[in-house]
């Protein structure tokens, strides 16, 4: 599998601190590449947010070379992948709380975990980070927010445009560190050449389109690392010029 990866990160307009962080890296296993990539969106208050999300993304870089070789070596599927990424989620889980409670502090962070192989892509949500499949003809969200905004529009209470303004719409149902059981969602699917997978924070998509994601993101405007690095950073101060509050993170990876 050949892939071209690149991602950008900003604090953004406000915030002092940036409390997203995310790893992307490519792992050869039996001769054959996989590619693990994450972001997470940490909150609490000065730079504890950044604590939470960071301690996570860690933990899934340790994670990634210490368990997920054995998994892919011994037959990877999606039940495994479930299991431990259950079993990582809620040691840290625990172990944000255990520090939240030491502290007097409240600290959590979303994740949105991705596992790409040469045929199949593997997917891990907790909050409001998404995932997205770009093609050049379409662009489709492959997680869904765990937001309550997200959760009255699934029972019909309010409609996708009204939520696009709700006040509420970052109010989430479950994050690591804050919940007592934190539940991902998780999400499995083939992998195609001329697919782009894109991971963003909540800050990189409240000002921006779909269709100028697509436009910028698809496949046949990203045949470089470089093209695809200038991409995401020119959606990212797009969100900035429309005065997005939040730190903004994103990262994409071209399946060749």
């Amino acid at each position: 599998m050949k892939v071209i990866i690149s991602a950008h990160t900003d604090k953004g307009n406000i915030k002092d601190t940036n409390q997203d962080s995310y790893l992307v890296r490519n792992l050869d296993v039996n001769n054959r590449n996989f590619v693990v990539a994450a972001i997470a969106d940490g909150m609490g208050g000065h730079s504890q947010g950044e604590l939470a999300s960071s301690s996570i993304i860690n933990a899934i870089k340790t994670w990634s070379v210490s368990v997920l070789p054995n998994m892919i070596f011994n037959g990877l599927d999606d039940q495994n992948f479930k299991n431990a990424v259950k079993n990582l989620i809620d040691k840290k889980n625990s172990d944000i709380k255990f520090y939240g409670k030491k502290n007097n502090i409240t600290i959590g962070s979303t994740l949105t975990l991705l596992l790409l192989t040469d045929d199949r892509y593997y997917i891990a949500n907790v909050g409001d980070t998404r995932a997205y499949e770009i093609t050049d003809n379409n662009i489709r969200i492959i997680t869904k927010d765990q937001t309550l905004v997200q959760r009255e529009v699934d029972r019909g209470i309010i409609t996708k445009e009204q939520a696009k303004t709700d006040e509420r719409k970052s109010v989430l149902l479950q994050s690591i560190g804050t919940s007592i059981e934190v539940y991902p969602d998780f999400y499995f699917g083939d992998t195609r050449k001329d697919t782009v997978f894109l991971l963003c924070s909540d800050g990189f998509r409240h000002e921006i389109s779909n269709y100028e994601i697509l436009n910028m993101l698809s496949p046949s405007n990203n045949i470089s690392e470089n093209e695809m690095k200038n991409n995401l950073v020119e959606l990212i101060e797009l969100n900035k010029q429309r005065q997005e509050r939040d730190n903004i993170t994103a990262l994409s990876i071209l399946i060749k």
